[in-house]
This record gives C-alpha cells, structure tokens and sequence, in this order.
C-alpha cells in the first residue's frame, strides 16, 4: 500500500500530467460487441483494439457506438483508460446499416451531452455515418477530425445490382470527409490510390495499417489444435472466417471446394470449416441459410462444418488447425482476418483486391487470385494442400510477417503520432500544416523502408 501525505497531495496533482480525452465513434459497429454477431466484424475489432492500445499509451479513449439491444451495459470498462459508451440514437433494437442513417442527427444529440463534459478536441470516425456524426459536431464545436472508411460506397455499388436509397448521401459523405477532415487513415497503399482514384483528388490521407493481437494470435502445435476442435490428424482443412455477406464471396469458396471435393482422388478428409454469422432471421442469418442451401444442393454437407460464432479466445485455435485459410471478398479494404490467419502461421488464398494485396504476399505467405473466380480458388487452395514442403515455408513466412509489420501497439503508436501532430495544428490556428509523415512501404514486406 502506497501512503501519501496529505500536504504533499496538492503537489502531488500538479505534477501528474492529466490524460488527453479524445473520441472514436463507430456508430454501428460496438466495440465492445462479441465478435460474428450481426454487424460484429472487422471494424468493431479494429476500434476497440485501437481505442486500448492508445489508452496504454497514455490517451483517455472514449468509443462510442449506437445501443441496439435494451440488455446491453450503456458503458463498458475495458482497461482503466478505454470505455465503450453505447449512445441513444433510435429503438434500442437491431437495425440495418442501410436504414440507420434516420437515427444519426439524435446519434449526435447523445454525443453532444458527453462532449460537453469532456471536451474531446478530436474525435476519430469510423464508416460513413460516423463521419456524418463529425461533421455535424464540427458544426458548433472546435474538434479535429481523423477518419478511417472501413467500407467505400463507390466500391460497394458496383457490386450491387440496386442500389439503396441512401447511396447518393454516403458517397456526398465520402467525398465531403476526404475534402475536410484533418487527415484520412487509409489502411493500405491500395485504400490510397482507391480514394483517390473513386472519391477526390483534395484531402490529406496517411497510410497507417490495421494491426492483431499478438499475444493472442500466434502459432501454436496444429495437432493440439485439432485435437481440441475434434479434427483428425489427417484431415485437410480449408477454413473460413467472417460475417455472412454476399460480398464476402462465400459462395465462391463453397463452389471452389465443391471443384477440390469432386476431383479428389479421396475426399474422405476433406473439411470446409466456416467460422462466424448466426441462424436468425436478420441478414447474416438469411445469407447463413442461404450458403447452407447451397451447400446441400451440391451435395458436400458432409464436408462442411458450420461453425458458428466463435469468440476470440478460441479463433486461433481454428487458424492454426487450418491448412489454408480463404478470404473470398469482392473487396477488403485490408483484410483483418489474413493477418490474423497469418500470425497463427495459416497460408492465406484471397482475393487480388484492395488491402489484401498489401497484406498477402503471393507465394512468400499465400496466394491472391480474382474475386470471384471458382477455378482460380480451387486451383490456389488445391496447390497448398497438396504441396506440404511449400506449405511449411508459407506458414513460417506468414507468421514472420506479421510479427514484425502488424502488431496494435504498433499501430497506435503511429494514430497516436497523427494525433499529437493534428492538434499542434490545432492550437497553431492552422497558421502552419505540419508535413504529414511519408513512410515508403516495400511490397515486398510491407517494412517501412524510409521515414522522412
């Protein structure tokens, strides 16, 4: 037990540095949510492994997302530093992100109660509708904006044959972000040249990539792993893990192993393991039953695992009993699930798209093929598991990789920096902009090879 002499207290408060506040919004997607529920993917990972990892560095982190269960804690304590504060915005139900737009301006309503207590002077956004909510509390108070998209609306609509009502206002958004905002976090060199290719030409944008937890995703004995899954010593194992979205490329890869499965000299062992989504009647739930479907026409639902949500404790040992891991996506910004498959020491087969091409390195640590082209992924999937020696060298290569580019601590050392550096920008009345960090990235490795 630590004893303080009162009379020395006062001294004491004067020369402890009080913690900076600052806000990262995520209106749909909770940080603080279990990972494979609806809407619990990628992004929701991303905020809240940023948000402790910056709280370790000495920031106060408040994350804030939209309350859509009535059962769920309206705050959150993750570290003594990090909170989730789920915010009124609507019925306290789950709600489409197409059709959740209406309830942004009472979103910003609740946010504005907190900002006049705390005084975030910067708040970092996260998708579209969170970057509406800045723009608006930019309206009446002085705070500087950082955004990362996750998901681009000029990518997602060329993918879908009718588009949603609110199209024409999340591209206005996209735009309008990009244009005022401090800075824009790309993930990967190809989210760069994609805003700038599709969005705007006008806005500051820094690449600072995603990163995974280390201490949890690592490499582990493969036939602990199995063992603890009820997986065979000599089953070969392509694995899936996500959210259940026609944009994933599900199907893809269900049509892809139906190929492997029928030209297979015994298909005995063969194991499609598909981790994540639920049964309900929501989203996720119809495109669940739609996959389990099509499985059974193609008559592989002997094969197929459904494996259903799966917390983080557990996922690696999903990855490490993988033989190859497959991210089918139509597009993936960067891809969290390759990293993380990487760091357990799984080859990854994914699509040549987006972030992917920035984390995959083809033939070091897996393979990228075109989305959405079946014989492409049967062929790249079929190549691992068939050649073991290589498949050795892939999984080692993948996990170094990881360990040395992709970590959050890394990460947020790096948001931390733009932080700091935004608002000195601040307080000098944007009199003089502070040069944004340039750091040159090496395809081949991703390792920074100059900073200036």
């Amino acid at each position: 037990m630590v004893i303080i002499n009162e009379k020395f207290a006062p001294v004491q408060s004067r020369l402890q540095s009080p913690r900076q506040p600052i806000a990262l919004i995520s209106e749909h997607g909770d940080p603080a949510a279990e990972v494979g529920r609806e809407e619990a993917g990628g992004q929701n990972v991303y905020v809240r492994q940023v948000g402790e990892a910056l709280s370790r560095l000495g920031w106060q982190v408040d994350l804030f997302t939209r309350k859509a269960n009535p059962n769920d804690e309206t705050i959150v304590q993750h570290t003594p530093h990090c909170r989730t504060i789920r915010l009124k915005a609507g019925a306290e139900k789950f709600v489409p992100r197409d059709q959740l737009f209406e309830w942004m301006p009472e979103f910003v309503e609740s946010f504005l109660q907190y900002q006049a207590k705390h005084h975030y002077p910067l708040i970092h956004t996260n998708y579209w509708m969170s970057a509406w909510v800045g723009l608006e509390v930019q309206k009446t108070h002085k705070v500087e904006l950082i955004h990362t998209y996750h998901s681009l609306g000029a990518v997602k609509y060329q993918a879908v044959p009718n588009r949603p009502a609110i199209a024409d206002t999340r591209l206005a958004v996209e735009k309008q972000i990009l244009e005022q905002a401090r800075c824009i976090v790309a993930t990967s060199p190809q989210e760069e040249e994609m805003l700038r290719s599709w969005v705007s030409q006008e806005g500051r944008i820094e690449v600072i990539p995603c990163g995974t937890d280390l201490g949890r995703f690592h490499t582990i004995p493969k036939l602990q792993a199995r063992q603890e899954l009820g997986l065979k010593p000599t089953d070969e194992v392509v694995l899936y893990v996500g959210r259940f979205d026609p944009r994933k490329g599900i199907e893809t890869l269900v049509r892809s192993f139906e190929l492997i499965y029928r030209n297979a000299v015994d298909p005995t062992n063969l194991r499609l393991v598909i981790v994540g989504g639920s049964a309900s009647d929501q989203s996720d739930g119809q495109e669940r039953q739609r996959i389990e479907q099509l499985v059974n026409e193609l008559g592989i639902a002997g094969n197929v695992i459904f494996a259903g949500r799966v917390g983080h404790d557990r996922l690696p040992l999903y990855y490490t009993s993988a033989d190859v891991c497959v991210i089918p996506s139509h597009y993936e910004p960067f891809g969290l699930v390759a990293i993380e498959a990487m760091a357990c020491g799984t080859p990854v087969v994914a699509s040549d798209v987006g972030g992917l091409k920035f984390t995959v390195v083809p033939g070091e640590t897996g393979l990228l093929v075109p989305p959405q082209d079946t014989a492409a992924f049967a062929m790249a999937i079929g190549r691992i598991l068939d050649d073991e020696l290589w498949a050795r060298k892939l999984r080692k290569r993948a996990s170094e990789r990881v360990q040395q580019n992709f970590s959050w601590t890394g990460v947020a050392v790096q948001l931390s920096d733009l932080y700091r550096r935004s608002l000195a920008e601040s307080i000098m009345n944007d009199g003089v902009i502070l040069a944004p960090r340039k750091v040159a990235y090496s395809r081949v490795n991703s390792i920074p090879l100059k900073v200036s």
